[in-house]
């Protein structure tokens, strides 16, 4: 008979077998009804091989002392005995579910909740310790939630079985309590165990319910038994900001190695969770000694409400408190939560263009652009919904997206930025508004669509067609449209400024009471928005005057900027009295692979690298570095580890290097009335800047032919769009692929024979080769590819493959006749930086390795409900 039956028959008298609920490491688990008391019961069976080792007798005798514990934390014990050679004992039933089960659900509890069931359960372990019960297991499968508060169950269960089993637990290898949970000297096997075993195993669940795993995992429980002993637990402010430093440092604490470091009880710790501030000596929150921590003094403020949100596979699932509930209202505190993209989803955030985030109207639905297997994708989502949504028509090359006035529709810009595109959220198929589209500025106002062409700052309507030019744009082309249809603009000219357009003369007139070195300019409710560097402000701002009207105020640090193309626009949104922001990514690292994967670090300097390039001996490297100052072009010597600025421009970059070595060629801003152009520079300094070119439209150098007469480079023309050139140093420039699809990733051979490229025409972006002057061309990639470089001599080809699991590739080439001889996996590249619409990366044939750019990608969005709060709390 199964063990159901046994008990149902053995305790037929007194309480009715309904079905198993489940199964432990010591116990098997029953819902029973309480014949006599007309109540549910749970039946908790010792297994039969534990109770041959132990002796059910002595079990009973020792789980007696747990019948006497009387909390409302702990969840008593009723009944027990013995059937059938084995061991039993009665619990309450509770309706309800376990921490297990709800972490499951959303893996990240809200802070409050979390510092609220740990203070509960940190209750009613510190009830039994005065009572010299300790209970050894805790675990989030341990702990019921009943009406939303915590019950700890099988108190002293694994203490009954310890001192009922003596040795011989040991020495069957049986393990009492849970790796991922267990203090350092009971996964030891120390006899000794005291209280403040138990506060550790508390500080593990509460680090688990605030950053969604345990302080060690492990692919086996020795693994997580050896980091439990031997490793520190990684802090847990970095994995998510607005935990407050007094709970990170309680929770570290409970964590320490040695029990003497940890809380003497469990109520030291739940006093350390719900202090003001962390008094402790472990970490210092940079306060003064006595100075509350409140809104004004730190962003993790407890009066700022934090939901967390996290992705799984190709979804963002909801893991906070907002489902079905209202966004937090405008005259309240500012509710703060993220979204986190884990970068293993399909969909992972992708920051190739400049503002790749949007938000509705009415701050309830934002849009960001994904990379997946099909390329770049728009997606959706409401912030009080489980669903996310990839907008159909979208796939491929969509970037920058922007909410209609009505919220019903979006719009977008092409990969490169050249066409301009309507779609209806509801996926009806994409129209096509516009063409010639460059640059920065992308918004939908009531009037129509303000976007930057080569024409100037343009207004399109909504139905496409011709638009209407409201000013003439200089770089780096950042403008916005207030209300009033009034127009303000970023300027080069002396030093990055706001600017006015006074409608009257046609003239841009500078805007007072602004910061020199703005990144951005946004409007919303009364207030001008600036970005300098990282830090986003905030400044009244009278319409009708059209000036500045009161003092500049910090809303945000910590804000990242898009980099492309030579211009810097703010990865944030607000509207609906909502902000939205990507945060800033920390200096990422020029880094040298062999072919084995094997990296080398070079640099610690502060900045945003880009776009390295190895000189023709691989002795050097070009690269620019992204700082508050503004973008230039630097010179790293790989032999003397030395690093010396080349451009002084403040927007220098994407520089290529001149076959001899001793020149380096890079786009900057031109004039007023030229958006970019190609300039020469010696590397040591003898000869003065040489302007190769001030081509209309956005141009990008990469290459220069061998005799040095032409540089190929990538540009937008006012009648082709965005497709590869051929600039000589006199005449016109020559264009080489000039067709209806989108052609990027550049890449010439060193003999200057053969051109490589990238192109959507088949619906994804592939590699394709041919000879430079034209001919036969052929598709090198065959399940998508981007970044195209050349290896060892113009018979390797190099390109990335797409996915959240992209590998280097290389193509041994055929070139006589044309065709792909092999292609072969070379390592992984998703932990280093992608570019668009050139690599990011470069191959040294001298040295047989590659310079990457490694740095951890954003993967979250963080959300703020009434931006306005925050300010006022400023």
């Amino acid at each position: 008979m199964t063990t159901d039956h046994l008990l149902a028959s053995a305790l037929a008298d007194r309480y009715r077998i309904e079905r198993e609920l489940g199964q432990g490491g010591m116990a098997l688990v029953f819902l029973a009804q309480d014949v006599r008391h007309d109540r549910k019961v749970a039946i908790k069976v010792l297994r039969p091989e534990l109770a041959a080792i132990i002796g059910a007798e002595r079990f009973l005798r020792e789980i007696k002392t747990i019948a006497n514990l009387q909390h409302p934390h702990i969840l008593g014990l009723i009944d027990s005995g013995e059937v059938n050679g084995t061991a039993y004992y009665v619990m309450p039933y509770v309706e309800g579910e376990s921490l297990r089960d709800r972490l499951n659900r959303e893996r990240l509890l809200p802070i409050g909740d979390a510092v609220r069931l740990a203070s509960e359960i940190a209750s009613a372990l510190d009830y039994a310790h005065r009572h010299n019960v300790i209970h050894r297991d805790i675990k989030p499968e341990n702990i019921l939630l009943h009406d939303g508060r915590a019950l700890v169950a099988d108190f002293g269960i694994a203490l009954a079985v310890s001192t009922a089993g003596g040795t011989r637990m040991t020495e069957t290898g049986m393990s009492l309590g849970t790796p991922h949970y267990m203090s350092p000297e009971q996964a030891m096997g120390e006899r000794e165990i005291t209280g403040r075993s138990d506060v550790y195993a508390l500080g593990a669940v509460l680090y688990e319910m605030l950053v969604g795993e345990p302080p060690f995992t492990g692919p086996t429980a020795q693994a997580v038994v050896a980091k439990v002993v031997t490793e520190q637990p990684r802090e847990l402010i970095p994995k998510r900001h607005t935990i407050p430093p007094s709970v990170e440092e309680a929770v570290l604490t409970a964590l320490e190695k040695t029990p003497a470091d940890r809380f003497a009880s469990a109520a030291e710790f739940a006093s350390a969770l719900t202090a003001d501030s962390g008094t402790g000596g472990r970490r210092k929150t940079g306060m003064m000694p006595g100075q509350r921590i409140t809104a004004a003094s730190t962003p993790r403020s407890a009066a700022i409400r934090t939901v967390t949100f996290s992705a799984a596979a190709a979804a963002l699932v909801f893991l906070g408190v907002l489902a079905g509930k209202a966004l937090p209202r405008r005259d309240g505190n500012s509710g703060r939560f993220a979204l986190q993209i884990v970068p293993e989803a399909e969909h992972q955030l992708d920051l190739a263009f400049a503002r790749n985030v949007g938000i509705s109207p009415d701050g309830a639905t934002i849009a960001y652009v994904g990379r997946g297997n099909g390329g770049l994708q728009v997606f959706v989502r409401r912030l009080d919904s489980f669903t996310v949504t990839a907008i159909p028509g979208t796939e491929g090359t969509a970037l920058g997206p922007v909410f209609s006035p009505d919220g019903k529709a979006l719009a977008y810009v092409t990969n490169a930025g050249t066409n301009l595109y309507r779609v209806a959220l509801s996926g009806v198929q994409s129209v096509r508004l516009a063409t010639n589209v460059v640059c920065c500025t992308l918004e939908w106002r009531p009037q129509g669509l303000v976007v930057t062409t080569l024409r100037g700052l343009e207004l399109i309507p909504p139905s496409g067609g011709t638009g209407r030019v409201l000013g003439a744009l200089g770089f780096p082309g950042v403008a916005t449209m207030l209300p009033d249809g009034s127009v303000l603009a970023l300027s080069d000219a002396g030093g990055r400024h706001a600017e006015r357009l006074n409608e009257r003369t046609g003239k841009w007139e500078t805007l007072e009471g602004l910061p020199e070195g703005i990144d951005d300019i946004l409007y919303a409710d009364g207030e001008l928005l600036t970005q300098v560097g990282t830090t986003l402000y905030a400044v009244p701002f009278d319409m009708k005057r059209g000036r500045v009207e009161g003092d500049l105020i910090q809303l945000q640090t910590g804000v990242r900027l898009g980099v492309s193309g030579g211009y810097r626009q703010t990865q944030s949104a607000l509207a609906g009295g909502t902000l939205i922001y990507v945060p800033a990514a920390g200096t990422n690292h020029l880094t040298l692979v062999n072919r084995h994967g094997r990296e080398e670090i070079l640099t610690d300097t502060s900045g945003i690298f880009h776009r390295p390039r190895f000189s023709p001996d691989g002795s050097k490297l070009t690269v620019d570095i992204t700082r508050a100052a503004g973008r230039d072009v630097w010179i790293y010597d790989l032999e003397q580890r030395t690093l010396s600025r080349l451009s002084f421009e403040r927007n220098g970059h994407d520089a290529i290097w001149a076959p001899d070595g001793k020149t380096v060629v890079y786009a900057a801003a031109g004039d007023r009335d030229t958006l970019i152009g190609l300039f020469a520079r010696r590397i040591d300094g003898s000869a003065g800047l040489d302007t190769i070119s001030l081509a209309q439209g956005l141009a990008a150098p990469e290459a220069m032919t061998p005799d040095e007469s032409e540089v190929l480079a990538y540009a937008q023309d006012s009648t082709a769009g965005a497709d590869a050139w051929l600039i000589p140093r006199t005449g016109k420039p020559i264009p080489l692929l000039n067709s209806q699809f989108q052609e990027s990733d550049l890449a010439l051979s060193h003999d200057g024979h053969w051109l490589a490229w990238a192109s959507n025409e088949s619906g994804r972006e592939e590699i394709y080769v041919r000879r430079l002057e034209g001919g036969a061309r052929l598709q090198v990639s065959r399940a998508g590819g981007s970044e195209a470089v050349w290896g060892n001599g113009g018979r390797e080809l190099f390109y990335r493959a797409p996915g959240q699991d992209g590998h280097l590739m290389v193509a041994t080439l055929s070139l006589d006749p044309l065709r792909v001889m092999t292609r072969d996996t070379v390592f992984g590249v998703t932990k280093y930086e992608e570019a668009d619409p050139h690599a990011n990366y470069d191959y040294d044939p001298h040295g047989d390795r590659f310079i990457f750019l490694r740095a951890e990608m954003p993967n979250e969005i963080r959300v703020v409900g009434n931006w306005r709060a925050l300010l006022e709390q400023r």
